[in-house]
């Protein structure tokens, strides 16, 4: 039996005092062992000192999670945040260049949330810092208050692109998805296609075009419970075999 593919997810870095840590959150984790079948292996954010090629040839594909941080304005050109923002500007130096590297080296590569939002910015694209104070869109973020459950549950509708990768999966116009995020794409990156529209015309998914591999990202969060939804099990299935098929072709130059 081949071995499970290894798929490298980049960590966040936060303090918690005196300390920093380097994770990822259990629900991430927990879709590639359920859904995709796969090892994860947790990489942390230390850019300046891993090589990106480096950590490419030991995985057989990329995860970019959520995360309560947000990406750096500064690096899609856009406004100093808020005070009191959190940012993670380790992630971001890790984050964006392995995206792109991962894309020219055709690991397949599957980009949830602030991954989404990574991925647009390493491709040039752009963000709002609160798609709730934008005009013409409505809030899409969680109630704090809310037990988990709530907060993660089915939240706005989406219409998945008719041929795209999503609609394929799926066979269906339009599914209910989650919402947890204050940012969205402002300006969308070239060369990538749409996959999902929300309700109110904000962009929630793409894939990349021309891709050599599996090239998603969603704005959503289809790791919750990934195993007892059958859209979000898709698209786990769907990465993992992406995942299978290029840890195979590597094998077989290797031998």
């Amino acid at each position: 039996m081949f071995p499970k593919p290894i798929i490298g997810v980049p960590a966040d870095r936060r303090v918690l005092p005196p300390h920093p840590f380097h994770m990822v959150g259990e629900k991430y984790i927990a879709a590639l062992v359920d859904c995709s079948g796969a090892l994860p292996l947790i990489i942390p954010a230390m850019a300046d000192h891993l090589d990106v090629d480096e950590i490419l040839d030991r995985v057989d594909g990329l995860f970019l999670t959520g995360s309560y941080s947000m990406v750096e304005p500064a690096l899609y050109e856009g406004e100093p945040s808020d005070p009191g923002t959190l940012h993670d500007p380790h992630r971001d130096a890790l984050a964006l260049p392995v995206l792109n590297r991962a894309l020219e080296r055709g690991v397949p590569l599957l980009a949830v949330c602030r991954g989404f939002q990574e991925l647009n910015v390493a491709l040039g694209g752009s963000l709002h810092q609160k798609v709730h104070e934008v005009e013409g869109y409505h809030s899409h973020l969680e109630n704090k208050d809310d037990p988990l459950d709530v907060q993660y549950g089915p939240s706005h509708p989406v219409a998945l692109i008719e041929g795209g990768m999503l609609h394929k999966m799926t066979g269906k116009n339009s599914v209910e998805v989650n919402s947890l995020h204050a940012q969205g794409v402002a300006r969308l990156a070239k060369g990538v296609t749409v996959e999902a529209v929300a309700d109110d015309g904000l962009i929630e998914a793409f894939s990349v075009d021309g891709a050599q591999a599996f090239a998603l990202a969603v704005q959503w969060h289809p790791e919750w419970r990934a195993t007892e939804n059958e859209f979000s099990t898709a698209i786990f299935n769907a990465f993992g075999d992406a995942c299978r098929a290029y840890a195979q072709q590597r094998q077989v130059i290797h031998d």
